[in-house]
């Protein structure tokens, strides 16, 4: 059984290598790397800013309301939020719950798995946001240089 194991999780280091065209896992790098869903996930892992150099700690995952995360991330339309939401329950990165109230309450939540990648999404958010400067700098000294 151990050595059947052993096998398969060799076998599947073969096949998930992100490299190879055919490669499944390209899908997914596509899909976590799309701005809406960082900012999905940084939402509802808790950090709404204050995970900035010098800030405070982030705070705690929490569910949200699906209008509180389109009031969070401003510029996102309707259909790309929905869009963005499913796949990610699809994916299994959050859980949507749904309460039989008046009007219905629809809340959104991340998986352990979800929150393991907003780990790694929140560091690429906040190296943007800590290295934006200097890329604005470097574009326009690219720009300026003669062709």
């Amino acid at each position: 059984m151990t050595t059947n194991a052993a096998r398969k999780r060799a076998q599947a280091k073969v096949e998930y290598n992100a490299f190879l065209a055919a490669c499944p896992s390209r899908q997914l790098l596509d899909r976590i790397s799309d701005k809406w869903v960082v900012l999905v996930l940084c939402a509802l892992g808790g950090d709404s800013g204050a995970d900035r150099p010098g800030a405070a700690q982030p705070d705690a995952p929490k569910a949200m309301r699906y209008s509180e995360i389109s009031r969070l991330l401003a510029g996102v339309s309707q259909k790309m939020l929905t869009q963005t939401l499913r796949s990610l329950e699809r994916d299994g990165l959050l859980t949507r719950t749904v309460t039989p109230t008046v009007p219905v309450t629809v809340s959104y939540e991340l998986t352990s798995l979800g929150l393991s990648l907003h780990h790694m999404t929140r560091g690429l958010r906040n190296w943007a946001q800590t290295h934006m400067e200097e890329v604005l700098a470097n574009r326009e000294n690219h720009d300026a240089r003669p062709s």
